[in-house]
């Protein structure tokens, strides 16, 4: 099948350049001052602290948070590491501590691309002790200058010759490095390493797309020794090590996930499976604290290890419930809602709040359902201010690779709801909120049940009287590109960003291939059928009437390929639909530096206020 637009894959071809120019700018007019008139009320709750990561140290908390237009590690109040300081366009991807606290590991990168720096610093004089490239993962600290770490091969091939996307764990003393795990794993197999709560033993974790995993388990310092343990054709992943028990969380029998211990080989059920599914677990003091996802909401539960239920946690909103770190006395959980920025949580003997950011307005928080085609129930959330009549909405979804999409905060959304908007969450098949079967009938041959659930959500609003404005990024790109595709009529507009498109060709761009289990290989002609039935480049009709549509993509996005974006954008434009393109040049799949996301989030919520009328 010939692609007329293949020389956009090329993003130093001077016509790509020269398109993205002229696309920018057209964008630019469409929007005229409107952007610059919002700015300073998404900048106002962009800037309101977000805290991203946790870590507890002999010496206390790390944080990670975004606050006031930068990222900043933090360490008993004082700034270890600023992202302003690093450059006008870092992002910080991560950070790992040693036990002590006295050694930090951060990654950071330009523009938002998925490849970094890893760097090593002392806590106390902040000197650089080294620094890695590309950026590294799961840093596990043997002692001050002995760590082993994990490094995903996006381009090269492995040490043991298999080509990319791969990954290898590798251990990290006097500035040399020896590969001790991983030899042999295939391609678009995934490593996570982390050590027991004792720090006495390896646990981790090997994936093959979303769908399976396999837990090794060993003495820590004997790599060597790491041998597979528990696995199969289901997700599963380790807890911890106590008392000669390997605690395991199994999703193998409906998929709704259940906790199992391991000793001397045999399985032994702690807690069975639920009606809703097991988002996560962990164990602090004897006890194991585990959060249900009941209608994409967290609820935590904590049990002995026996598994007998010792108490029940309701909070006041719906929420997401998240680990940040764990300690063998001590865990740090962030709670997170639509108005909620964080709650930031410890619990050794009960739950207690330790911060919070909450910001003050009147807002309902409601819940509906839709009627998917097949006649699945599909839940939806919505969010707008107390007491006011709603016709606007703008319909968030993602559907695919296990990711529950749970209330969290979206700060850019906030001043339309003031506005009075109405913010629409959806969760369709494909994520992971009822369970892997909820996942699985969203994925490969089965991917058309998520458009269906989409649309049956826009349909009901549309029902309701309101307008609606589409909406979805990466893998939601691709929800929101096939529903354009299949039913324009359905929305008053289309945002598309940093999408996955072109389905016979993205195992082909970066490092698409990983996404093989999940979407299906273009190169089998059996699953080619599928992906063609529904491939959004491939399915535009000049004789459909599309309604406006702004994508939009960043030059450094190094997982999905900006040439999706800039593909389609030519193809709509070539049938006469009203599309307009943004490409940010300084912004990857992971985001961007404050200023330059708040310029393109103004942009996109200006296109939002200008198409649905607000």
């Amino acid at each position: 099948m010939e692609d007329e637009f293949a020389w956009m894959e090329n993003l130093h071809d001077k016509r790509v350049l020269k398109f993205i120019d002229e696309e920018n700018k057209r964008t630019r007019e469409f929007l005229g001052e409107l952007p610059s008139k919002i700015f300073e009320d998404i900048k106002r709750y962009y800037y309101l602290p977000t805290l991203k990561m946790a870590k507890i140290t002999e010496r206390g908390y790390f944080f990670l948070l975004s606050e006031a237009g930068r990222q900043v590690i933090k360490f008993n109040k004082k700034i270890i590491v600023d992202s302003k300081k690093l450059g006008e366009d870092v992002l910080l991807q991560g950070f790992n501590v040693n036990k002590d606290g006295t050694r930090l590991a951060y990654s950071f990168s330009i523009g938002g691309s998925d490849e970094g720096i890893t760097r090593i610093i002392d806590v106390d004089s902040g000197e650089i002790i080294e620094e890695l490239k590309p950026s590294v993962w799961d840093i596990v600290w043997l002692d001050k200058d002995k760590y082993y770490y994990a490094k995903f091969f996006r381009k090269e091939r492995t040490p043991d010759g298999v080509e990319p996307p791969a990954e290898r764990i590798f251990l990290r003393e006097k500035g040399k490095d020896r590969m001790v795990f991983g030899e042999g794993l295939p391609q678009s197999h995934f490593v996570h390493l982390r050590k027991s709560l004792d720090g006495k033993y390896a646990l981790i974790t090997v994936s093959y797309g979303w769908t399976k995993s396999d837990v090794y388990f060993g003495p820590l310092e004997k790599p060597e020794e790491w041998k597979k343990v528990y696995g199969g054709e289901f997700i599963t992943y380790p807890i911890d090590y106590i008392n000669g028990r390997l605690y395991i969380v199994s999703y193998d029998k409906d998929g709704m996930g259940r906790v199992i211990a391991l000793k001397d080989g045999k399985v032994e059920e702690i807690i069975s499976e639920q009606s809703f599914p097991l988002e996560w677990a962990v164990v602090v003091n004897d006890k194991l604290l585990v959060s249900y996802l009941i209608d994409a909401s967290s609820k935590l539960k904590i049990f002995n290890l026996r598994g007998e239920l010792l108490d029940e946690i309701n909070f006041d909103l719906p929420g997401s419930l998240s680990v940040l770190d764990a300690k063998k006395d001590e865990i740090l959980v962030k709670y997170e809602s639509f108005t909620i920025p964080y709650r930031l949580y410890s619990f050794k003997e009960k739950l207690e709040l330790i911060d919070s950011i909450e910001i003050k307005g009147d807002y309902a928080i409601s819940e509906d359902w839709a009627t998917s085609r097949d006649g699945t129930k599909i839940h939806m959330f919505k969010v707008k201010k107390r007491g006011i009549k709603s016709d606007k909405a703008l319909v968030f979804g993602y559907g695919g690779f296990g990711i529950a999409l749970t209330p969290r905060f979206f700060p850019y959304v906030i001043p339309f709801i003031e506005k009075g908007g109405t913010f629409v969450m959806t969760n369709l098949r494909g994520g992971s909120e009822y369970g892997e079967k909820w996942h699985r009938a969203g994925m490969r041959e089965n991917k058309q049940n998520v458009f269906d659930d989409y649309i049956a959500c826009l349909e009901k609003l549309k029902s309701e009287g309101y307008k609606v404005t589409a909406w979805g990024r990466s893998n939601g790109g691709l929800l929101v590109s096939a529903t354009l595709t299949q039913r324009p009529e359905i929305m008053d507009s289309a945002l598309i960003g940093y999408p996955v498109i072109d389905m016979l060709r993205f195992h082909k761009l970066y490092i698409g291939k990983a996404w093989v289990p999940e979407y299906g290989d273009p190169d089998n002609p059996k699953d080619r059928e599928f992906l063609l039935k529904y491939s959004p480049y491939h399915n535009l009709d000049k004789n459909k009437r599309y309604p406006p549509t702004l994508i939009y993509t960043g030059l450094y996005d190094d997982r999905v390929h900006p040439a999706h974006a800039l593909k389609f954008a030519a193809k709509l434009r070539e049938i006469g639909a009203p599309v307009y393109l943004r490409v940010e040049t300084k912004s990857g799949h992971m985001g961007a530096s404050p200023e330059t996301r708040i310029r393109e989030l103004s942009d996109l919520m200006a296109f939002v206020f200008k198409t649905l009328d607000v």
